[in-house]
């Protein structure tokens, strides 16, 4: 079996004691979609979140962890992040807001701490997988650990 090197989301969470495992899968540049990552992985799309990143018109930059089958509503995002509307962060400027790549994007890691809202959803699995910060790459672990190691609010984001 290949060797697989540590993200820097790997490596933070190893320095904070978190349990997580490190699951491959085969990359498909046409199709990042996280539907692709489940049926690479064999799991139920439910517990493969994707992380997005959107902009507030109050508050700036803040995450969302969401099924991969789900679509974020930006109405619900603001609510709960204090904005009254928010839209979903231009492709462009991922990498310098996050330092990730649109499909290599995990809640883990960011250039800096960001408000992160999971959805509660999460909280009805003994795992959940999101991206360790590089395409080809998940981080499978306990969706309570995610969500006090990002200091993350579980609600409703659908």
């Amino acid at each position: 079996m290949a060797k697989i090197n540590k993200t820097n989301a790997a490596r933070l969470l190893d320095r904070a004691g978190i349990a997580y495992e490190l699951v491959p899968y085969e990359v498909d540049e046409e199709h990042l979609a996280a539907t692709h990552v489940a049926e690479q992985l064999g799991e139920d799309i439910r517990q493969v979140f994707k992380t997005l990143v959107l902009r507030g018109d109050r508050r700036g930059i803040f995450v969302c962890v969401v099924p991969g089958d789900g679509e974020v509503d930006l109405k619900k995002a603001a609510r709960v992040s204090g904005n009254k509307s928010a839209e979903m962060l231009h492709m462009k400027e991922l990498l310098p807001a996050t330092g990730y790549i649109r499909g290599g994007c995990s809640p883990i890691g960011m250039k800096k701490p960001l408000p992160t809202y999971i959805h509660e959803s999460a909280a009805g699995f003994d795992h959940i997988y999101v991206s360790a910060g590089v395409r080809g790459l998940q981080l499978k672990l306990a969706p309570a650990d995610l969500v006090r190691f990002c200091g993350a609010t579980l609600c409703d984001l659908l």
